[in-house]
């Protein structure tokens, strides 16, 4: 362990030193709209998450190598993870450090965070960022009987200020407060005490930072904190309970708020978790696939969201033999890590990025026939700022009409790319019309596609590309 403590040091140390100059675009911020992240110098950033929140706690330094190596090759550029995650305060990390000294923030044990240190520092030289999770929010209100209430607004504060400080100098921090839970519910209003925190960080870290809420399920931080000055963006939890929850309508409700805030769905249907397990798991429910996953990311992320996160259910609690598991996972996390939605998650990252992302415009009114009324079959169409492309996302094949006079181009360029697999269908180029029909290679439940159209004089990329 003192190997390991001194390592990390040294990692930590290193990283004060030289992290404010190895990343030539500067830290995140929002863009100049509100609805989008951007970093200092201007370059779009489009936030694709995975959710590693017990890394922490359960992997390993090489482990978090492993994980870390197999997710940017992916595609990811957003780890999300839990500094106090639910059962920190009950058992140790890998190498038998507890983050605090008799279960007192303000008394935190660097042979824990060090761990942490270790891990920030990896997702670095990966060019990756870590969405840090402050701490769980069982440490703030106590939700359910296990839980392990530790924090109240004075020493939220001194814990921000604290995490704040440690980590201020790595460029590839984006905060989180909350976890999984609301901050305000009925009987108790928990929002102070992540005010609190919230502003521990910003003065430490004299605001170099962004900040959004980790929500409760089907709900997104804008319920409660939209107009609170320390949150930058919204995230949203479209949670687990039932296929095809339109986190498109709470990705446009969102937007509908001012001051204008980018949000994202920071928490859709992971892939190979159990449909609506709570209390007790109906098994003829089955399991959300990879198709009920590229619904919820593309159709979240078409409707105005700045990014989007994936989850596998054996890889945010690192399923292994050494731990409980929780809500029937159905394999280890090793085995998890090639899933083909995490494949999938990655070819819209590379879609969304081959086009002026910036200023994307939704805008379903584009759609004139073959929308739906039901939400598994619900499509969403969004267009460029300067109107020189848009793109439709069809969860099921069909033939669609599309009103393009925006466009005011005379030639057209028509791509159906397959979410799939990222294969193009070959490009046709047309005279545009006011109004155009146009067919996908094949129809039916499970074929998804997207349709792109190009102003055919942009000399745009192969979509994807």
């Amino acid at each position: 362990m003192r190997n390991i403590v001194l390592f990390s040091l040294f990692v930590f140390l290193f990283t004060q030193a030289t992290a404010q100059t190895n990343w030539q675009h500067g830290r995140l911020k929002v863009s100049h709209d509100g609805r989008y992240l951007q970093y200092e110098d201007g370059t779009p950033f489009f936030w694709l998450g995975d959710t590693g929140w017990q890394m922490f706690t359960r992997l390993t330094l090489e482990e978090m190598k492993v994980y870390l190596d197999n997710r940017v090759s992916k595609g990811f550029n957003v780890i999300q993870a839990t500094v106090l995650s639910e059962d920190v305060l009950k058992r140790t990390n890998r190498y038998g450090a507890m983050p605090f000294h008799d279960l007192n923030p303000l008394k935190p044990d660097e042979n824990y965070f060090a761990i942490v240190d270790s891990a920030i520092r990896f997702a670095l030289d990966r060019n990756m960022f870590m969405a840090l999770v402050a701490t769980w929010g069982d440490k703030v209100g106590k939700l359910h009987a296990d839980g392990s209430v530790v924090f109240d607004s004075a020493n939220a504060y001194n814990y921000g200020k604290w995490l704040g400080n440690r980590y201020k100098n790595f460029p590839n921090i984006i905060w989180i407060m909350g976890g999984d839970t609301p901050p305000k519910t009925d009987t108790s209003d928990y929002i102070p005490i992540w005010r609190a925190m919230a502003n521990g960080i910003i003065d430490a870290t004299r605001h170099q930072c962004i900040i959004t809420y980790h929500p409760s399920g089907a709900r997104s931080s804008s319920q409660w904190l939209h107009k609170e000055a320390w949150l930058d963006f919204n995230m949203i939890q479209s949670s687990h309970g039932r296929h095809d929850a339109p986190n498109w309508d709470m990705v446009t409700k969102d937007r509908s708020y001012l001051p204008a805030k980018p949000t994202l769905d920071g928490e859709p249907n992971y892939e190979d978790h159990p449909v609506n397990p709570w209390p007790k798991w109906n098994v003829d429910n089955g399991y959300f696939r990879d198709y009920d996953v590229r619904k919820q990311l593309y159709r979240s992320v078409f409707a105005g969201a700045c990014g989007v996160t994936y989850g596998h259910h054996a890889i945010w609690q690192f399923v292994s033999e050494r731990n409980e598991v929780a809500n029937y996972a159905d394999r280890g996390w090793l085995n998890a890590m090639d899933r083909p939605g995490a494949y999938q998650a990655g070819y819209l990252r590379k879609l969304i990025e081959s086009r002026p992302m910036q200023g994307r415009i939704p805008d379903n009114s584009i759609i004139t026939d073959g929308q739906s009324s039901v939400n598994n079959e619900h499509a969403e169409a969004f267009r460029s700022a300067d109107n020189s492309y848009c793109m439709v996302y069809l969860p099921k094949g069909k033939k669609i009409k599309l009103n393009l006079r925006f466009m005011r181009c005379q030639k057209i360029i028509a791509w159906w790319f397959n979410p799939k697999d990222s294969e193009i269908n070959k490009p046709g180029t047309m005279t545009r019309m006011d109004n155009m029909e146009f067919a996908p290679p094949a129809m039916g439940i499970g074929d998804d596609w997207v349709l792109i159209i190009d102003d055919a004089a942009k000399n745009y990329k192969e979509p994807g590309k």
